[in-house]
């Protein structure tokens, strides 16, 4: 057995270099993560409660009030409205996760016991962003249950419906490495849950997500059309046949699915890119 073996569990049969080397030693971190969450379930529950809890509430609270262009104001019209946007507020509200248990990791030593071992350095935030990543299409998948049952329907078939499903976890999976970034940034996982958290306000908010964008004050508008939250949300609608009322006329939303994808990759392209330069810098 290597070190990498003893310090964080998986076979390690040989030597490997370069790619094979950093995708099997973060398969071996996502699974310890994996673990992790499985030994301590309040993690997934917890997480869990929130998105729910954002469905009951604006569905029956506030969708009778919501007045939606061409289509009025109602709970059930409201619902297909609105799951596309809670569905992208789940999956980049993952980042407080991501940047808590990195920076509970630092703070522990944890972090400097992984750079003492024989593995590629990326890895240990590669295999944490996969683990959070599963951890995300599980929460997606009840979410998802939860809003069938208050009349949430899809009307583009299952294809459609797994490629607006791919394009929530690419963009939550681009989030997460911000998270990373900020677990590496702060000295303590409190102050991590809310860097992490208080951004994502306004930038859930300030989009398509939970109100037309029409509705907004002019000078706002431009700074929620191209916001790439209201891209992925525009795109989700398009491909789950939820779209309500008329479909903007501004270029992001009428190209939400390139401006979507490119504006996921080139978020993980960067933020990857800073974490694990952070990484490497830490202490």
């Amino acid at each position: 057995m290597t070190a990498t073996e003893h310090a964080i569990g998986g076979a390690v049969p040989h030597q490997r270099r370069g790619l094979a080397a950093m995708a099997h030693d973060s398969r071996v971190v996502a699974w310890r993560n994996l673990r992790r969450m499985l030994r301590i379930p309040e993690i997934v529950v917890f997480g869990l409660l929130q998105p729910v809890m954002f469905v009951l509430l604006f569905s029956f609270v506030m969708g009778g009030a919501i007045q939606i262009p061409m289509a009025g104001a109602s709970s059930k019209i409201y619902t297909q409205f609105l799951m596309a946007g809670i569905f992208a507020q789940t999956v980049t509200f993952a980042v407080a996760g991501a940047s808590a248990g990195i920076a509970e990791d630092m703070t522990k030593g944890l972090v400097d016991r992984f750079r003492s071992l024989p593995m590629t350095r990326s890895a240990v935030l590669v295999g944490r962003t996969l683990a959070d990543l599963v951890q995300t299409a599980f929460t997606l998948l009840v979410l998802a249950l939860v809003a069938l049952a208050v009349g949430w329907r899809i009307h583009n078939g299952v294809p459609r419906m797994l490629g607006g499903f791919a394009l929530l976890l690419l963009l939550g999976y681009a989030f997460s490495w911000i998270g990373a970034l900020i677990g590496l940034s702060v000295r303590s996982p409190e102050a991590a849950t809310s860097a992490g958290l208080i951004w994502l306000f306004p930038l859930t908010f300030i989009s398509n997500a939970f109100v037309p964008i029409s509705s907004m004050p002019g000078w706002l508008q431009p700074v929620a059309y191209w916001n790439p939250f209201s891209a992925t949300v525009q795109a989700c609608r398009n491909l789950f046949g939820n779209q309500v009322g008329p479909v903007d006329k501004a270029w992001p939303m009428q190209h939400a699915y390139g401006v979507s994808i490119v504006s996921s990759l080139l978020i993980l392209a960067l933020f990857s890119w800073l974490s694990v330069r952070k990484y490497r810098l830490a202490s």
